[in-house]
């Protein structure tokens, strides 16, 4: 069994989804690993990942859209609001979403649907770094 880990870096420009499918690809092709199982992990707590359609831009728009409606940036309504309007709400959403995704692989590729691409979803109004964990396991 083999492991292999690696931390890509994501430069935001604020609050939207930032496709990162192709350097998964890549940290795959690197590892060597065939057969197994890839592990994403966002290491902060204002953004989140998400395995979404990657074929027509309308699906990101309506997603960021839909969470600006699901979740009030009313700061009036929140304790915690110490770096700003959009943080208290920023972790709301990662709550709402996840900090992790399994991928299962077979034959070197990853195992997505024909549309799928993983996404980093930034809840946050200002450019960030953001750091996605990868770690692949198997043979």
């Amino acid at each position: 069994m083999k492991q292999s880990f690696a931390t890509i870096s994501i430069s935001t420009h604020g609050q939207a989804l930032y496709e990162f499918t192709a350097r998964v690809r890549d940290f795959m092709r690197e590892s060597q690993i065939a057969n197994g199982l890839i592990t994403c992990f966002v290491r902060h707590t204002s953004a989140s990942l998400l395995i979404q359609e990657n074929a027509d831009p309308d699906v990101l728009r309506d997603l960021a859209d839909f969470m600006n409606r699901l979740v009030s940036r009313d700061e009036r309504l929140y304790h915690h609001t110490t770096e700003g309007p959009d943080d208290m709400p920023s972790h709301i959403r990662a709550m709402l979403t996840q900090s992790s995704l399994s991928i299962p692989i077979q034959d070197g590729a990853l195992l997505l649907g024909r549309w799928q691409g993983l996404y980093l979803f930034d809840h946050r109004d200002a450019p960030h770094d953001r750091n996605i964990v990868l770690h692949a396991i198997g043979e």
